[in-house]
């Protein structure tokens, strides 16, 4: 008889059998969680090695991040790039501008990440084309809107990672009328399943995340 999964001891499991931060990274985590009110809004270890896979597998010369909060996921980001690469961390919040800088420079990584203090609807379109690797985690009412905005912009083949798809479970479950944001993110999962421009897989990873790849 198959045991039943205990899914949090699970994914507790798994992170304790993935390679650990470094110094730099480990600072970053500490520092979020005594200083911000929401350090879950920060990609956190398991996910930030799975950017850092995902980009040392692929090498970008051109990467997206929509939504670089303090600057944890756009550091595995950076680190993955080809040796020629940019990195363009898009943050419409300004406070957060300092803060990326700090940990960019902390890293070794300013001179590889354009930073842009605006709003990515405004962003994306002057970027031009052959967008290798995006990952979007920014305003969850506008996913849909940076997704739209990439995926012409993106080269064959390259990869688009949505964060949050999960949205804390609520998509696994009826949901009333009136909860707007969980009916939001039930129809772009719906869309992306439908969309002949990509092949994807659904990656049940902590607030779940969608793995686009252009064809």
């Amino acid at each position: 008889m198959n045991p039943v999964i205990d899914w949090e001891n699970a994914a507790r499991y798994a992170e304790e059998h993935t390679t650990q931060p470094d110094r730099v990274l480990y600072e970053l985590d500490r520092w979020v969680h005594l200083y911000r009110a929401q350090p879950r809004m920060a990609a956190g270890a398991y996910q930030g090695k799975l950017l850092e896979f995902l980009t040392s597998m692929t090498r970008p010369l051109k990467a997206v991040e929509v939504g670089s909060f303090v600057g944890y996921s756009t550091i595995c980001i950076a680190r993955g790039l080809a040796p020629e690469g940019t990195l363009h961390a898009i943050e419409i919040d300004e406070e957060c501008e300092p803060v990326i800088r700090r940990n960019l420079a902390q890293a070794h990584l300013s001179d590889k990440v354009s930073l842009h203090i605006a709003d990515a609807q405004s962003v994306i379109p002057t970027l031009g084309d052959d967008i290798d690797f995006a990952f979007i985690d920014a305003d969850k009412t506008s996913t849909r809107h940076h997704y739209d905005l990439l995926v012409p912009r993106m080269r064959k083949g390259g990869v688009i990672l949505i964060d949050n798809v999960m949205w804390s479970g609520k998509v696994l479950v009826p949901h009333p009328a009136t909860d707007h944001d969980t009916a939001r993110f039930k129809a772009f999962n719906d869309y992306i399943q439908s969309d002949p421009r990509v092949e994807n897989i659904f990656l049940p990873l902590r607030d779940g995340l969608l793995l686009c790849r252009v064809v």
